[in-house]
């Protein structure tokens, strides 16, 4: 046989597919130590984990594909893989570095969030003093504004889903319900959250957009305030007649607890009109607000502003309470994928399958097309929506 002869104007471009095709090397779990566990959620754990090669750490969100299938949540994870590679990598959010799979697992590999949740952290303490919560407030507000004017909703804000990093800033985190619109069609219809910090749109199935994470931030601040949220019923019935149909009433201490102000941005985000709700469709008002007065919200959004109250480094969450769960390194790859002639034939086979084709590998550092993608697709959104 003839030996193909590579021409010279070709060799430029073959040496680009050689490097390439080294820099394209997908993530696996062989690729990290792993490190202390730092929570539990309903599919698996999360856990520190060093990267062997470059020596950083990030939090390993590992998923149990059997579990996902049984809770009937692929769409919700496949949703959070595909949403989280659009938001790039904001300081205010749990980004995600790597995602990947093995027969029996998905993995994310993301920020580490060593301060634990908001929960966590009002259990503990009942509620915050003002100052603390317009710092956490202030921080969301960024992150909502931020995945906004990407057309994502989270819908599903509550001290859960916000995580704070070792210097206390917080951080809005699992999007496993969250969608992104269609430029036109603005609007959802369907229920979707926790029915305690769903808005009233929402709840009156009329229609309903971005207002409706402004709501969920108005009833999580009204909480670390008070220790209690404002709509409170013993029936999820009573509880959605009460969002929907009783006034906002504070505490009868409240102006021994919060300033005026304060109780102004509350009534502004709980306002049940999603046309004048405080953040919506005008974050300049929001930022603008007496309560946020001598605010630097640009080096809020770097994080370099000192927290106002540093976090406690003997809690739980840092100091690691959890029980190793035997997690192994494996440097087994996906089993060959499934070809058209053996089609799955059990529900849960199918499932599998899908997860297989749809929650695909994922390395932000794996060339550096990355960070100019991300520039572009920010200045395409600006162009054209």
């Amino acid at each position: 046989m003839k030996k193909t002869e590579v021409k010279t104007s070709q060799r430029p471009m073959i040496k680009r597919m050689q490097l390439t095709m080294k820099r394209t090397i997908e993530p696996d779990l062989s690729q990290f130590h792993l490190l202390k566990i730092i929570g539990q959620g309903v599919f698996g754990k999360v856990r520190i984990v060093q990267h062997k090669r470059t020596k950083r750490q990030y939090a390993l969100k590992y998923i149990d594909k059997s579990i996902c299938i049984k809770q009937r949540a692929i769409s919700n994870i496949i949703t959070e893989r595909t949403i989280l590679e659009r938001i790039h990598h904001y300081p205010l959010l749990t980004n995600l570095h790597y995602a990947f799979q093995d027969d029996d697992t998905l993995f994310f590999v993301l920020d580490p969030m060593l301060g634990g949740d908001l929960r966590f952290h009002l259990e503990q303490q009942l509620n915050f003093p003002e100052s603390q919560v317009r710092h956490y407030v202030a921080c969301i507000a960024l992150s909502l504004n931020y995945i906004h004017t990407r057309r994502i909703v989270h819908r599903d804000i509550k001290p859960e889903n916000i995580l704070l990093d070792q210097n206390n800033y917080a951080h809005l985190s699992d999007f496993n319900i969250a969608i992104q619109f269609d430029r036109h069609q603005p609007l959802a219809w369907s229920r979707a959250g926790t029915v305690a910090y769903m808005a009233p749109e929402m709840l009156a199935k009329k229609g309903y957009s971005t207002s409706v994470d402004w709501w969920s931030l108005g009833i999580v601040a009204f909480e670390l305030l008070f220790g209690v949220r404002p709509f409170r019923a013993k029936s999820k019935e009573e509880l959605i007649h009460s969002i929907l149909c009783d006034p906002l009433v504070f505490p009868q201490n409240v102006y021994d607890v919060i300033s005026m102000d304060c109780i102004d941005v509350l009534t502004g985000l709980l306002d049940k009109s999603p046309y004048q709700r405080l953040g919506h469709h005008n974050f300049e008002r929001f930022k603008s607000h007496k309560w946020f007065q001598g605010l630097d919200w640009d080096k809020l959004e770097k994080k370099q502003l000192p927290s106002p109250y540093p976090l406690d480094k003997s809690n739980k969450v840092i100091q690691n309470e959890f029980k190793d769960d035997g997690l192994v390194y494996s440097t087994k790859r996906m089993s060959l994928p499934v070809t058209v002639d053996d089609l799955p034939v059990t529900e849960e086979a199918r499932c599998r399958l899908q997860l297989e084709q749809e929650f695909l590998n994922f390395d932000y550092y794996q060339t550096e097309e990355n960070v100019k993608s991300a520039s572009f697709y920010d200045r395409f959104n600006k162009w054209f929506n």
